[in-house]
């Protein structure tokens, strides 16, 4: 009975809290256009990331969120120390019986300007819709039940709303960027360092399945994420945190990686590939702490983190909160005099 509660608790919460939540990820800095559309081309010359993630299976039926994003920049002789970038991505997510879900695919433009060789500045919008669905027919109802059981024929007595809803999408944001200029990942000052701001569904008009005037609450996010080497090796550690705002929500994560260079590329040919292996933990206030691996390979990367849930909902979750899978494919390298080349090796 007690665990019946528990579970009417869990539902109510998600129910009265959606207006307010958006989609997210405990590997938030491989998902770049989605916390910030100016941190496109800034890093990578062309990067494709794709993510799957699953929460709450121990709780009820399992939400599942799912991702794919681009970025690629545009080199142009005349603009000199400035270019453009072009990104885009595509989210879709999945929860209850009812397959309430949205599906949010958006385009953005960045522009960069290079304030030096270890510096840039960056501005970036983005634009697209939020489609909303939901399957009514998947519930049930108290007045379905007829003293004995519960009776699908029987009338609801619930309004029925709308299956599905579509509003525009808006989002913006600047971005710091700092990348020293060495061309190897075991060099022993290969820096580099972002930080921003940005914000999202600005003025979204309607976010409701009933004909109301509720309104998408615009999310805003604080991040900064670094990758510095150790004096004297070939290791760095990955320090990162992000703090975002929609509505009354809030979330604030902070962590960092151990990174291992296992492999530096070869200086003439292509005949050694660079590679690299990082472990960490972050953690999300008063929600979870998230063990992170990242592997990395030439122009490949996999991630895997995993929630232990610390919240409330333990006696219901068991600490079991999510797991998360990430893919990623950069042709061209990460910073130092490699970046912003696509005719060089990846870096790290």
């Amino acid at each position: 009975m007690q665990k019946k509660y528990i579970l009417f608790g869990f539902v109510c919460a998600l129910i009265f809290q959606v207006k307010a939540q958006d989609i997210h990820f405990s590997q938030y800095t491989e998902i770049p256009s989605n916390i910030n559309p100016a941190l496109a081309g800034v890093n990578y010359d062309t990067r494709v990331i794709g993510q799957y993630r699953t929460q709450w299976g121990s709780v009820a039926k399992a939400y599942n969120t799912y991702g794919v994003s681009f970025e690629q920049a545009i080199k142009h002789k005349k603009l000199r120390g400035s270019y453009f970038a072009v990104s885009g991505n595509i989210y879709r997510d999945l929860a209850g019986d009812a397959k309430m879900g949205m599906m949010n695919p958006n385009f953005g433009i960045a522009y960069i300007v290079k304030i030096n060789k270890q510096q840039k500045l960056s501005g970036g919008i983005q634009g697209g819709f939020v489609y909303r669905t939901i399957d009514i027919s998947k519930l049930r109802w108290n007045n379905q039940f007829n003293g004995y059981e519960y009776d699908p024929s029987l009338p609801t007595g619930e309004a029925v709303p709308r299956s599905a809803i579509t509003s525009y999408d808006l989002g913006g944001g600047l971005n710091y960027s700092y990348a020293q200029s060495e061309k190897f990942i075991s060099a022993k000052d290969g820096n580099k360092f972002n930080m921003g701001f940005s914000a999202f569904h600005y003025q979204i008009p309607r976010n409701s399945f009933f004909s109301s005037s509720e309104k998408l609450y615009t999310r805003y996010c604080v991040y900064a994420n670094a990758d510095i080497n150790i004096p004297g090796t070939k290791n760095a550690v990955m320090p990162s945190f992000l703090y975002m705002r929609q509505g009354k929500s809030t979330e604030f994560v902070i962590g960092a990686l151990y990174k291992f260079i296992l492999k530096d590329q070869s200086m003439y040919t292509d005949k050694v590939k660079p590679s690299a292996f990082a472990i960490g933990v972050q953690y999300r206030y008063k929600d979870a702490i998230i063990p992170c691996v990242l592997m990395q390979y030439d122009k490949y990367a996999f991630g895997l983190a995993y929630d232990i849930n610390v919240s409330a909902l333990t006696p219901a979750s068991k600490r079991n909160g999510a797991m998360e899978v990430m893919l990623r494919y950069n042709m061209s390298p990460g910073y130092g005099k490699n970046l912003g080349r696509g005719d060089t090796k990846a870096s790290y």
